[in-house]
């Protein structure tokens, strides 16, 4: 059965990230894992610590039998390096098990600043989610473009005939949630914010007095 990893910050976890998550599951008929980074060692936690930052994570997902919380990057010690964590995977699955990334495009087309970059199609299939149409996957850095050549398939089933190496872009709708805009929503005292994150995890993060400060 494939696996579908979907790593983020997730400062917070938000409909989008949700949306997201749960279109790859439905497309590919398999759970998906949401994994929250760790804290970065080189700067200040982000908005909400990792502890903080996968407890609304696991609010966001109670009760959906599609999406699953993993926080094995929150116990390694050192910077979370994706390549680090799909080695550790691989490890766990075999080599011949198929393994997905869900990234959204911005991530994808900032691959090529990923540490090993070029290794990682060789130990996992990328699943792109991009806006509806493709335009935003129409042009990527010359590096990338040629290492995507000849990888991209339209068919969800090709991802679970070979452990990696395959590209599938999931076209979503054009979503206004961001993390960004939910901080800035706090620090202003705009409670539009709330309706871009889970109930469970607005109130959560209200009952713990998060992002308060810019």
């Amino acid at each position: 059965m494939l696996a579908i990893w979907y790593g983020g910050t997730f400062d917070p976890v938000h409909d989008g990230h949700l949306a997201i998550a749960r279109a790859a599951a439905d497309t590919f008929t398999v759970p998906v894992t949401l994994a929250p980074a760790a804290d970065p060692p080189h700067r200040a936690a982000p908005g909400a610590d990792a502890r903080q930052r996968a407890h609304m994570l696991d609010l966001a997902v109670a009760g959906d039998h599609r999406l699953r919380v993993d926080r094995r990057e929150l116990a390694r010690p050192g910077p979370s390096w994706t390549v680090d964590t799909l080695h550790e995977l691989r490890s766990e699955l075999g080599d011949s098990a198929p393994l997905s990334l869900l990234v959204g495009a911005d991530s994808f087309r900032s691959l090529p600043t990923w540490k090993h970059w070029r290794e990682l199609p060789r130990l996992a299939h990328f699943i792109v989610a991009g806006r509806s149409g493709g335009g935003d996957l129409a042009q990527l850095p010359d590096t990338l473009a040629a290492e995507a050549s000849g990888r991209w398939t339209t068919d969800p089933a090709a991802l679970a005939t070979r452990p990696a190496g395959c590209l599938y872009a999931l076209d979503q709708p054009l979503r206004a949630e961001s993390a960004t805009a939910v901080r800035e929503g706090i620090v202003a005292g705009d409670p539009a914010w709330r309706a871009q994150v889970p109930p469970a995890v607005a109130a959560w993060i209200d009952a713990h007095g998060l992002y308060r400060v810019p």
